[in-house]
């Protein structure tokens, strides 16, 4: 038997806001995965908490945590249910983003105290468009006319303000990339039914589709050249990555507290050796995580290019590990971590959904190669 006096410490453990939010979103992550629903319920209590406009200064509106918090906060829920705290982490990198702007002179002010007034729910689709985009954007009188259609827009059957980006033929600077914000409510913007996946099921990722949605100019927040890198980047992949990492380290973290339970009950030769393989691995999640964390800064980093080449190095490293943590999980329980009623099949299924977040490995390679040898990043 495995001393229970031997259990890790593993590093910050949850407050107890975080610790009752995932003992409350244990309960219906299974029924959510098996019915591939989205958590609204566990969105609900979030809203009442006031936890989406968390880290927005408090002199806005919000609750003013640091960045660090809201890491941990985020990967502490995951162990209760991974879908609610990815989803959730979608949102809060889009209001990182604003903070950084504000707190770096940049506007953002009359953004964030809507957010904390109302607890807004915001849906990216940054991570699919990437540098070039897709869909098109017409010029119309006060504004322009978009048709798109946007995958992977994680909490979209609640989402109140989609952000957003599409393509422009400018006569003068020809194809340009426009992002902007626009309401769910908007005339044309249709929610599809459509996130039927292997794991993370309950963060309802579903497409959006756009059909002549009217964005006044007014709402225009960025334009760049179509496919190459624009150093905006350097501020959403510095302050976004670290959040969505956060949920896959809290899942890696719970599938190694279930194989140390079940490990306890029956212990064969080699299981020793497992677990060994198995800590390394959350060992090397977890200092990755914690060192994206640091080159966040709580808001106060450089904007720089070789800041957001350290944060996708990092994050391909740790996603790695995340999955290995698990995969260990699952070989040390042996034939009964393979069973559904464990919870380590979820949380295998879930966990391989890291590799979709930007940037999947080889196109990591290819950034941080590019990046290495000066050549202008395109995509």
């Amino acid at each position: 038997m495995i001393a229970t006096t031997n259990k890790p410490q593993l590093i910050h453990s949850s407050d107890t806001l975080a610790m009752d939010l995932a003992e409350a979103f244990s309960r219906n992550a299974a029924q959510h995965d098996n019915d591939q629903t989205f958590v609204f319920e566990n969105y609900e209590r979030l809203k009442e908490e006031k936890l989406f406009s968390a880290i927005i200064p408090v002199e806005l509106g919000g609750g003013g945590w640091s960045y660090y918090k809201m890491c941990c906060f985020l990967k502490d829920i995951a162990k209760g249910c991974s879908s609610t705290a990815l989803a959730f982490s979608m949102h809060q990198h889009l209001v990182a983003a604003n903070v950084w702007k504000y707190k770096n002179g940049q506007g953002s002010e009359e953004m964030l105290r809507r957010i904390a007034a109302n607890q807004l729910v915001l849906v990216s689709t940054g991570a699919a468009d990437w540098l070039s985009s897709s869909g098109n954007i017409r010029k119309a009188e006060g504004g322009y006319r978009v048709t798109a259609r946007k995958n992977f827009a994680s909490q979209s059957p609640v989402g109140d303000l989609l952000v957003t980006s599409a393509t422009f033929h400018d006569p003068e600077n020809g194809m340009q990339v426009l992002h902007f914000g626009v309401p769910f409510s908007s005339e044309g913007i249709t929610v599809e039914d459509n996130w039927y996946a292997m794991g993370m099921r309950g963060t309802g990722s579903c497409s959006v589709s756009l059909k002549e949605v009217f964005v006044p100019e007014t709402s225009i927040s960025l334009r760049r050249p179509m496919g190459e890198f624009h150093p905006f980047w350097n501020v959403v992949i510095t302050v976004a990555m670290p959040f969505i990492m956060s949920a896959y380290v809290g899942i890696a973290e719970k599938a190694t507290e279930i194989a140390l339970q079940k490990v306890n009950k029956k212990q064969e030769p080699h299981t020793p050796y497992l677990l060994g393989e198995m800590f390394n691995n959350l060992t090397k999640a977890q200092v990755l995580w914690e060192d994206m964390i640091r080159l966040s800064n709580n808001f106060h980093f450089k904007l720089a290019t070789e800041n957001a080449n350290a944060i996708l190095m990092r994050k391909t490293i740790a996603a790695e590990a995340c999955i290995e943590t698990v995969q260990k999980a699952i070989e040390a329980t042996g034939g009964q971590g393979y069973l559904q009623k464990t919870g380590l099949e979820k949380l295998l299924r879930d966990v391989m959904a890291v590799n979709f977040h930007p940037l999947p490995e080889k196109d990591q390679h290819l950034f941080t190669g590019n990046f290495m040898l000066g050549n202008r990043i395109t995509g």
